[in-house]
């Protein structure tokens, strides 16, 4: 089973209901609306929100954020809701602009006077090697997964917007010098390096197990 036919897992918290809200929003778009449009808007809406969040216009950023994940959420439920799957295509840009999005948004942050660069790009490596582990995992063990336990990355975007609302309303942390975005982004990346390892190792035993090693 290769990466792009791998089985979906669903896991995290917000999973159920939100396919559900995708689908049902899916299902009322006008037909002149096609996947690759949506996968557009949340690129464009990735590029804003790193202008935005760089200038300290958090409020803004926030906002963008819930465009963003109309964009990059709605695209693959709208072709799977019209029957128009294109799954190799799919694959590549769908996880291509995900990690496109994905360095536009540490950057942006670590860009603002709210939060160090360094520290934003250590979250957007950990963040990148999360989606690498899974897309590894769709290859090897045939499932693919971009949730951790129970959050996903649903998850981590409402979990963003309440921070940028907390920053945005005043709330100042300073804690050896890092600011509160910096502790959140530095503990965040902690956590996800914990998960990764965690994860591999347990991947690792099922390979082994499935592929023992014969002594020549």
């Amino acid at each position: 089973m290769s990466g792009v036919t791998a089985e979906r897992e669903t896991t995290f918290l917000l999973a159920r209901p939100e396919r559900k809200l995708l689908e049902a929003i899916a299902r009322r778009l006008p037909a002149f609306v096609r996947p690759d449009h949506l996968t557009v808007l949340a690129l464009v809406a990735a590029v804003a929100f790193a202008v935005f969040a760089a200038s300290g216009a958090f409020f803004v950023a926030a906002g963008l954020l819930v465009v963003h994940w109309f964009g990059d959420s709605l695209d693959g439920t709208l072709a799977r809701v019209r029957r128009a799957e294109r799954p190799r295509y799919g694959y590549y840009l769908d996880h291509l602009a995900d990690a496109f999005a994905t360095a536009l948004i540490g950057v942006g942050l670590g860009l603002s006077a709210h939060m160090h660069l360094a520290a934003g790009l250590v979250l957007v490596i950990a963040y990148l090697a999360l989606s690498i582990n899974s897309y590894l995992e769709a290859q090897a063990l045939g499932r693919f997964s971009l949730g951790y336990g129970r959050l996903g990355p649903t998850e981590a975007r409402l979990a963003l917007i309440a921070l940028l609302a907390v920053v945005g309303l005043g709330a100042e942390v300073s804690v050896l010098g890092l600011t509160l975005l910096d502790v959140v982004a530095l503990g965040g990346a902690g956590v996800m390096v914990v998960a990764l390892g965690a994860r591999a190792l347990g991947n690792l035993r099922v390979l082994a197990e499935r592929e023992p090693y014969a002594a020549p």
